[in-house]
């Protein structure tokens, strides 16, 4: 979908993509992987997510400072995504 983004994690790394861009960012070595995506907000996220040896959780993930490090323009990039999913098969 042209207004979907894509999360998810492999290792000790994040991945946000859209548009042909793919964000990684550090996480927690005991992530073991996002489970639901609760809410979207213009750059913020609050997915469910599983660590080693734990129930699933909330977690918040802030993309606004992490693409600002990277020379984005954050209004620009996260405007046109409407949803984001979590996809582990691509």
């Amino acid at each position: 979908m042209e207004d979907e983004a894509v999360l998810s994690s492999s290792g000790e790394y994040t991945s946000f993509s859209f548009h042909g861009h793919t964000i990684r960012f550090k996480t927690s070595l005991k992530l073991e992987r996002y489970t639901k995506v609760l809410e979207w907000n213009n750059g913020y996220i609050v997915v469910m997510a599983k660590y080693e040896n734990h129930e699933e959780e909330e977690e918040y993930i802030d993309l606004i400072p992490i693409l600002e490090n990277l020379y984005f323009d954050p209004d620009e990039f996260l405007s046109p995504i409407k949803k984001v999913r979590i996809d582990y098969e691509s």
